[in-house]
């Protein structure tokens, strides 16, 4: 059964991602339902949306009439069975695999046969979750990059019974939002978390081993490679807990290369996940 258009988006997830991706979608005429499974997380995600889009029209980039457009257009919900009359479902909840397979284990069952599946998952087999379902020809990767409102690539992942059509579809809506679609296959971290882990791994076993101080490191790779953003303020911009699951993945699957660092593991035990939580390599509180 070939997808149908996509007119109506479903994100599962209200949090940094799941807001961001909503908030394009709306922006680019989608209708959008935004879930998560508390009213307080949906509440907060829509708050961070509309934060964002009042910085906007203080800077007059947005119109009122504009923004007001764009907050109609997402609907919050907070059971799955809301999201059955989306057409493409993103999925951007927690990254772990039992959790995002159980997510789409119970909307291949309250979806429609043509709804397409997609998970925003920076790591995890693409193919691994598609077995899931009963649709693995309507189930891809759409990765999206932090932040999802104002970074312009989506990673397509092909798992291995993506179909063309399935293919096709995403790639068209990734146009529709602004995005530049790269397609790639399904492998352990795909390309973009593969190659940002190792180095933001190695950055910390620099600072680790004391070769150079964070900002030190930070400002070599800035003003070196041309890096928007240091090493160690991306990640604590991703998430060190985000950081610490893509490489214990990575390292699994591919080797010693990815083992992380000791000092990363210990900054995610004693809570210092990054910006979400104040502070990490950073203070941000």
């Amino acid at each position: 059964m070939e997808p149908m258009p996509v007119m109506k988006i479903a994100v599962i997830g209200a949090g940094t991602m799941g807001g961001g991706i909503a908030e394009v979608a709306a922006g680019s005429g989608f209708e959008v339902i935004l879930e998560d499974t508390e009213h307080g997380f949906v509440r907060a995600g829509l708050e961070k949306v509309q934060e964002r889009l009042a910085k906007r029209l203080a800077e007059g980039t947005l119109s009122r009439g504009e923004k007001d457009a764009l907050l109609s257009r997402i609907r919050t919900a907070t059971t799955l069975e809301a999201c059955a009359e989306a057409d493409l479902i993103i999925e951007a909840v927690v990254e772990n695999e039992e959790i995002k397979k159980a997510v789409f284990r119970d909307l291949d069952r309250l979806c429609p046969a043509g709804t397409i599946f997609a998970s925003n998952t920076s790591a995890i087999s693409i193919t691994r979750l598609a077995q899931a379902t009963g649709r693995p020809d309507r189930f891809l990767g759409m990765h999206f990059m932090n932040p999802a409102t104002v970074m312009k690539l989506v990673e397509i992942v092909t798992g291995l019974r993506t179909s063309r059509e399935t293919l096709a579809a995403a790639t068209a809506v990734c146009e529709r939002l602004g995005k530049t679609a790269v397609i790639v296959n399904d492998s352990p971290a795909f390309v973009s978390s593969r190659l940002v882990m190792l180095l933001v791994n190695e950055a910390i076993y620099c600072l680790q081993e004391g070769i150079a101080s964070r900002e030190g490191i930070d400002t070599i790779m800035r003003l070196g490679a041309h890096h928007p953003l240091g090493p160690l303020a991306l990640a604590d911009l991703m998430g060190l807990d985000i950081c610490l699951a893509t490489l214990d993945l990575l390292h699994a699957e591919m080797g010693e290369k990815y083992r992380p660092c000791v000092m990363l593991r210990q900054m995610v035990a004693a809570g210092k996940l990054g910006r979400k939580s104040g502070e990490g390599f950073y203070d941000y509180r």
